[in-house]
């Protein structure tokens, strides 16, 4: 399991996270899940599943970049 955890404060005074991580399902498949919301809170989640690691990987830094050009930070 790959995990990649990024922060971002919000106008009220509460933190944003982003969290991107890639593992192996029970289908021997590569799963990229990505979760997002406010820190406390209830976050939103979105599972995509690939036949290989390399296609996770870039999936998943394609995710994290785009996190990171909205102004996430890295944990």
């Amino acid at each position: 399991m790959i995990e990649c955890l990024l922060y971002r404060n919000s106008t009220a005074q509460r933190r944003l996270f982003y969290r991107v991580e890639i593992a192996m399902n029970l289908f021997s498949e590569v799963s990229v899940m990505r979760e997002w919301g406010l820190a406390g809170g209830r976050p939103k989640a979105v599972v995509q599943c690939f036949s290989n690691l390399r296609e996770a990987s870039r999936a998943a830094d394609r995710h994290r970049n785009r996190a990171e050009r909205r102004g996430y930070l890295r944990a």
